[in-house]
């Protein structure tokens, strides 16, 4: 019982003394004051190798880690592109058929083809790794691996010797020659064999090599010339492009044109590597600022500083207002400035939230379930955040996105398609109809704008205020858009041959089928709500749900009718949405990305001006004219522009949403001691009811201690009795 007490009175000082540190801190002691970024994840990457990878949450990693020549700036708008690698920005060298050089100014009819020059700046090195590892000879350490030698090896680090060497030339040459490589299926294969000299060529050299050689082996591609690129030496390549196509700098920045170097992919083909998932998709290699040190996507992912990269400097210019908002104040300091970027995976959104209010998450998103505990809409329709938001220092920032989310009509649909007056007439009465601004306050909660046509803001060929908006669908009162009435939509249904939405010719209500994907309660709300939209004009809608395969089934063969579709920029040019319209990309015809399978050889003909030409007023009004185009013929609702929303602690510098520069993480810095001090400050651990239970024990046991040693001192005082 003495025990029992003692061990109660020791624990209060125990607890007392934990206090000092949070109790529910997700991250291990050594961590604390660390320069390390926090972040999340809620699904696996598929594809880290360069030459595959495509989706926004595969770049957030190898865009980091690799050195494409060129990169977006941090914080201009509109996007802009800037050197990384490359000592400066290519300009084309066009030729014509005779293989003559042609002036900058040449007509794009006389361009046989384009040769960007790129030089490369010296100095920068590969992080280290074994497949760089030399003995004192200068051999390879790791080239002549079998299964047995991998035994004991389970991750990277558990080789014992690595090296590095400095970006070459020919290592982006071996990269676009990876493009074509048959086993690796590149998603960008397709159009580059299109635009890149010879590359489709190649691709049906290295298949019959393929065929040659043991499944699986190491397929060496220097062996194989490209004709369209080569090094000319040690920091200098060329591509040669057919005609005219500006738009092939964009593809520049991008990891599908960085460097990798043939003694990787060399390392990587060894047997039993691919079973041990050492390979470019599970371990990429760069020259970058950051390199992957934790690839365990069932738990954590850790980009750490690469100390072999020779450092960048923050920038020195932005946009208006970015000076005011802080973004300048580290200008000329050298960049990254984080050591170590920890990705945790999060599955659910509450525990994610969580976390981040309790400051071990550095950064959030905001789910329509907490939409309302962040944000409240000032007086004028901004957003701006709660109170609570605001005590605890956390800054919003929103950013409109390049992409549209848009309802499609099938242009090979005789109801709703083709270019007669009855089919424009009801795919614009439907436009109309259909009242995006409620769409985006119910169930985006507010974060989108409304499209006006095809190219978001940001982006050549947008036009603001007036001169921008779709007069088919709107109006301009008092100095803002203003959706055409209900009326002038049942107005057009009557001039298309559907009064009060029955068809004139048989006197039988007009069927509208809309193919969806959706399932669930929140589909089955948003297609509930679209139906009563068709309802104002008095137009039947018939939900046809299905998988997705199915619904892409639909889609190659033209049998939907109307559907719903999205599109995310590649790279911030026109072109790069008004494609998705040109004919030559027809879904059902050519398997394209028209996927409306609009088709107008007026539309084609500009189109085919337009995107070789440099940005400038002759190109705008080419743009302008395109647009004004799909605006009356109406091959989609125009959706909306969804907005981003996304939150920051007040220890988090130099952020700023740039969804094409997906290398972002370099410029931003954290102050590790401010966060330490809030997450004590708002993880206080709640002793008080362990210590009252200690009391109560103690109060319990304390009448029982004192009997006890009543006795013990009664025993002691009482004689013992013995023989005399």
């Amino acid at each position: 019982m003495i025990g029992c007490a003692r061990a109660c009175l020791l624990l209060l000082p125990v607890l007392l003394g934990a206090c000092s540190y949070p109790w529910n801190d997700p991250y291990p002691a050594s961590q604390r004051d660390a320069n390390i970024f926090y972040a999340s994840f809620m699904e696996r990457p598929k594809h880290l190798d360069p030459v595959q990878s495509y989706s926004e949450n595969e770049y957030l990693l190898i865009a980091n880690i690799y050195t494409p020549p060129l990169q977006y700036h941090y914080l201009k708008r509109p996007f802009e592109l800037i050197p990384f690698a490359a000592q400066e920005i290519p300009r084309p060298t066009y030729y014509d058929k005779s293989d003559r050089p042609l002036p900058d100014k040449a007509d794009s009819k006389n361009i046989a083809y384009s040769v960007y020059e790129i030089h490369i700046k010296p100095g920068f090195k590969y992080q280290p790794h074994p497949a760089f590892a030399v003995d004192a000879d200068g051999r390879p350490v790791y080239a002549k691996l079998g299964r047995a030698d991998l035994s004991s090896i389970y991750e990277l680090r558990d080789f014992k010797q690595t090296g590095t060497r400095e970006l070459i030339a020919d290592d982006y040459v071996y990269q676009i020659k990876r493009l074509a490589h048959p086993r690796l299926h590149s998603p960008i294969f397709g159009l580059m064999s299109e635009y890149i000299i010879g590359l489709g060529e190649y691709a049906q050299k290295l298949k019959d090599a393929v065929k040659s050689l043991p499944p699986d082996s190491y397929l060496d591609l220097n062996q194989y010339e490209l004709s369209g690129v080569t090094a000319v030496d040690r920091y200098t390549y060329r591509i040669k492009v057919k005609g005219k196509y500006p738009q092939f700098l964009y593809w520049l920045a991008m990891p599908f044109f960085a460097p990798v170097p043939a003694e990787v992919d060399r390392f990587y083909s060894q047997p039993g590597m691919a079973e041990k998932n050492f390979s470019l998709d599970w371990y990429p290699v760069g020259a970058g600022p950051y390199m992957m040190t934790v690839n365990n996507p069932n738990r954590q992912m850790v980009l750490a500083r690469n100390p072999n990269f020779p450092g960048e400097p923050y920038p020195s210019e932005g946009e208006p207002g970015d000076a005011a908002a802080g973004l300048l104040k580290d200008t000329g300091a050298t960049m990254p400035f984080i050591d170590k970027v920890i990705f945790s995976l999060e599955k659910e959104a509450i525990p994610y939230w969580n976390k981040f209010m309790q400051g071990y998450y550095d950064v959030s998103g905001i789910t329509s379930d907490n939409f309302d505990q962040v944000i409240q809409m000032a007086g004028n329709g901004d957003p701006q955040l709660t109170g609570e938001m605001e005590r605890q220092g956390i800054r919003l920032q929103t950013s409109v996105s390049a992409a549209i989310a848009y309802t499609g009509f099938n242009m090979m649909d005789p109801v709703v398609g083709g270019d007669s007056e009855r089919a424009r007439k009801l795919r614009q009465a439907i436009s109309i109809a259909i009242d995006q601004e409620e769409s985006i306050s119910i169930f985006r909660n507010g974060r989108g704008i409304v499209a006006q046509g095809p190219i978001p803001p940001g982006i050549f060929g947008y036009r603001e205020g007036e001169a921008g908006i779709n007069p088919y669908m709107y109006d301009w009162v008092d100095g803002r858009p203003q959706r055409k009435s209900i009326e002038q939509a049942k107005k057009l249904l009557a001039e298309a041959g559907y009064p009060d939405g029955i068809d004139a010719a048989t006197g039988t209500p007009l069927i509208i089928y809309f193919d969806s994907t959706g399932a669930g309660a929140g589909a089955k709300a948003t297609m509930d709500w679209l139906i009563k939209q068709f309802q104002k004009i008095n137009l039947q809608l018939v939900v046809r749900s299905t998988d997705y395969n199915r619904f892409q089934e639909k889609m190659r063969k033209g049998t939907e009718q109307i559907y719903f579709w999205g599109w995310n920029a590649d790279y911030p040019d026109p072109e790069n949405f008004l494609f998705l319209f040109y004919g030559s990309q027809g879904k059902v015809k050519f398997g394209g990305e028209n996927a409306s399978n609009y088709s107008n050889p007026q539309f084609d003909r500009l189109f085919e001006r337009m995107r070789e030409m440099d940005n400038g007023p002759e190109r705008q009004a080419i743009v302008d004219e395109m647009v004004e185009m799909l605006r009356h013929d109406a091959p989609w609702v125009w959706g909306l522009h969804p907005k981003d929303y996304s939150l920051a602690h007040r220890w988090v510098f130099n952020r700023k949403p740039n969804k094409m520069a997906n290398n972002g993480i370099k410029y931003v810095r954290v102050d590790p001691a401010l966060r330490e001090a809030s997450q004590r400050a708002w993880n206080r651990p709640v002793v008080w009811p362990i210590v009252a239970v200690v009391v109560v024990l103690l109060i319990g046991i304390l009448p029982a201690l004192i009997v006890y040693r009543r006795r013990e001192r009664s025993g002691a005082l009482t004689p013992v009795h013995g023989a005399s």
